[in-house]
């Protein structure tokens, strides 16, 4: 148990993420400590060159102002408050022979003289080389300089305490990067968490769906980050699944509840027939209404099946150019006849003919539903008018009739699925038209509204985007 939960963190993200974060703090650190290292080498050992430059100078002037025993007195006196171990000062002609020295003790005796080093010597331009001796514990810095003409001065300098000063350095840096390495993987650690406390959220609250807490939301921080926006197209995915479980409810529902009633007339009809049927031709009237059901129930299912594969984009829509005006007065004249033999006057207003890119088919069916409803709902003496007009770039359709009306309330559902007003309910239907109307011009990339009032009569408008569109004067 305990190396599977040894196993698992080490397979979170979290303690990628540290370790990742921590590599790179280390990296940077370790170059932040090389880049000053190397330059304070670099000013340390330039401040030293430096300071033999002036000393160089310094002994040149006093060469030629006090002599050679002026020269040694300087020299002495130099090589005494530095110390003989630290320091040398040796006097040579071109030729490579010594003039005049410094106390050299045991330790600069083994000095060689570098005798094609002295004769490449130019005027002004001294030569440094650091070299290493069997004897010396710590390398010594030399420079060779002319001071006067055929003499060439030789100053070393040992670089203990330079070396010290470096070694303290790397015993310094050996100390705080292991230090800045565990900061770095606790800050790591501290940042991995903080980053992924979001995800942790989002994943909290679908364990929690995922266990039938449907309501469960992922809580916004507000920062505005990309976990934060992720957070709210999570939650508003939630509240469309969570919608679209709803609406499944209530069409399964309602689904039982209007195929219960066709087929209990059915089980009825069937079960009085065997009882109480005595001849052929009330098994011939038990059929007809069987078969009349039945259909009843196939129309219910096909269109319930036409109008999810429009709603899911399964679908396709045969587009072509398509005469709005033509269509409209081809449904109008259509319905011209049913709308007279109740007494109701369909009147078309279409001044203008438009042309849009659409399904021709699927657009006839709008147009039947909206007008075969208008014409249910519309008592004897009514007027329905339909019309079109373009505007801000799109063709409104709308039918609009004087009939019964419906209320705000109920006005906002007719587009659901076998939803019915109170008073249609008198009226043969499925409750199902409108709701392939809204499928079939929302897969046309348009809108559908309705407005009503009780007793005033209903319009509905269809809005359609204008993608390919020609307009011409009717005649």
């Amino acid at each position: 148990m305990f190396f599977e939960k040894i196993n698992r963190f080490r397979r979170s993200l979290a303690f990628r993420l540290t370790v990742l974060y921590m590599g790179i703090f280390t990296i940077l650190i370790f170059a932040a400590f090389y880049v000053f290292y190397q330059a304070m080498i670099s000013r340390i050992n330039a401040r030293t060159d430096n300071d033999m430059e002036v000393e160089m100078k310094e002994c040149s002037l006093i060469l030629a102002s006090k002599g050679i025993d002026g020269f040694k007195d300087h020299m002495d006196n130099e090589v005494k408050s530095m110390g003989i171990n630290d320091s040398y000062f040796r006097l040579l002609t071109t030729a490579g022979e010594e003039i005049l020295s410094s106390d050299l003790g045991d330790q600069w005796k083994k000095l060689d003289i570098n005798r094609n080093l002295l004769t490449s010597l130019t005027e002004n331009v001294p030569v440094f080389h650091t070299i290493k001796l069997q004897n010396l514990k710590h390398k010594v810095r030399v420079i060779h300089g002319i001071v006067a003409p055929g003499k060439v001065l030789q100053i070393g300098h040992s670089l203990e305490d330079d070396e010290r000063i470096f070694s303290d350095l790397q015993v310094l840096f050996r100390i705080l990067i292991p230090v800045f390495i565990v900061l770095a993987s606790f800050g790591g650690w501290f940042m991995a968490n903080r980053s992924l406390s979001s995800v942790e959220r989002v994943t909290q609250t679908a364990m929690a769906i995922a266990d039938g807490a449907m309501e469960k939301r992922v809580p916004l921080t507000g920062r505005g980050d990309e976990i934060d926006r992720l957070s709210g197209i999570f939650n508003n995915m939630l509240e469309r699944i969570q919608s679209l479980i709803t609406e499944m409810k209530e069409v399964t529902d309602n689904i039982a509840h209007d195929l219960r009633s066709p087929i209990t007339r059915i089980r009825g009809l069937a079960e009085v027939t065997l009882i109480s049927g005595k001849d052929m031709e009330e098994y011939q009237t038990m059929a007809e209404s069987t078969v009349e059901e039945c259909d009843r129930l196939l129309r219910m299912i096909n269109m319930m099946l036409e109008i999810s594969e429009t709603e899911a984009g399964v679908s396709t829509l045969n587009r072509s150019e398509v005469d709005i005006s033509a269509l409209i007065e081809e449904a109008c004249d259509l319905y011209q006849p049913l709308a007279e033999d109740r007494g109701i006057h369909i009147e078309v207003n279409i001044p203008i003919t438009y042309h849009i890119s659409g399904d021709k088919g699927k657009l006839q069916r709008v147009l039947s539903n909206l007008l075969d409803n208008a014409i249910k709902y519309t008592p004897s003496g009514g007027t329905i008018i339909v019309s079109a007009e373009e505007v801000d770039k799109k063709v409104m359709l709308s039918v609009r009739d004087t009939g019964i009306g419906i209320s705000r309330e109920e006005a906002s559902r007719i587009f659901e699925r076998f939803y019915r007003a109170d008073k249609s309910r008198s009226v043969p239907g499925a409750g199902l038209g409108l709701s392939l109307v809204q499928a079939i011009v929302r897969s046309h990339g348009g809108e559908i509204k309705a407005s009503s009032s009780p007793g005033t009569g209903s319009t509905f408008t269809v809005s359609l985007p204008v993608n390919t569109i020609s307009r011409s004067h009717l005649h």
